[in-house]
């Protein structure tokens, strides 16, 4: 049994309230976090990497990177 990496659920609910608030739309970011995270998945497919950290915390977790560090980011 594959052994899981531990994530905060406080501090993935307390992002993921970051990014809600921070949108002027709540659909519109629930939509890009669940694309984002299919792309995540589709990703580790093709690399055939085993992340432990499942797509949508993982995308989660990037995009509230991205809003509180734009720096991380160029092409936006």
């Amino acid at each position: 049994m594959q052994k899981r990496s531990t994530i905060d659920s406080i501090e993935i609910t307390r992002r993921a309230a970051d990014l809600v608030s921070a949108a002027s739309n709540r659909y519109r970011i629930t939509v890009q976090v669940a694309n984002r995270a299919k792309r995540c998945r589709y990703e580790d497919f093709d690399n055939g990497d085993e992340n432990t950290v499942k797509p949508v915390l993982r995308a989660i977790i990037e995009m509230s990177d991205e809003l509180t560090q734009p720096e991380i980011i160029s092409d936006r």
